[in-house]
């Protein structure tokens, strides 16, 4: 079994990302790596309808931290887990992943949801979890 030190985990805002940061908190505790909770905002809606409100950002990124405080909280009293590190940015949701987060933390795992997208976004946007399995340098586990 591969010894992870640094662990990412790419939350989406969902329900899911719960059961996803509890999964990421466990592997952490086992291997004594640190973890890098991270978000993205997605700004394409925002930048297709023309505006992009530089206000919005600070509430969005404040909704989904408080979304997850307590569960941070707690990994935080986890023994064996390094430091936890939370952030999110905004951006295109791919670009900001790889080169905001991955190329800059370099984690030995990331870990995301397996998010259910229509059909018809899935073909529009193709699937976040695909995109880190084929662009990450490090392994990937997608909880489902």
């Amino acid at each position: 079994m591969s010894d992870y030190k640094k662990i990412f985990v790419s939350l989406d805002g969902s329900e899911a990302q719960k059961e996803v940061l509890e999964r990421a908190v466990d592997i952490a505790a086992k291997h004594g790596a640190d973890l890098f909770v991270g978000h993205v905002i997605d700004s394409t809606p925002m930048q297709a309808a023309g505006t992009y409100p530089a206000t919005l950002i600070p509430s969005l990124e404040k909704a989904w931290k408080d979304s997850i405080a307590a569960d941070v909280d707690a990994a935080r009293q986890r023994d064996g887990i390094g430091t936890i590190t939370v952030e999110a940015k905004a951006g295109r949701i791919r670009e900001t992943l790889l080169d905001e987060f991955i190329d800059e933390i370099k984690p030995d795992l990331v870990i995301c949801g397996a998010r259910g997208l229509s059909n018809i976004k899935y073909a529009i946007l193709g699937s976040i979890s695909t995109f880190l399995v084929r662009s990450c340098p490090c392994d990937v586990l997608i909880v489902k």
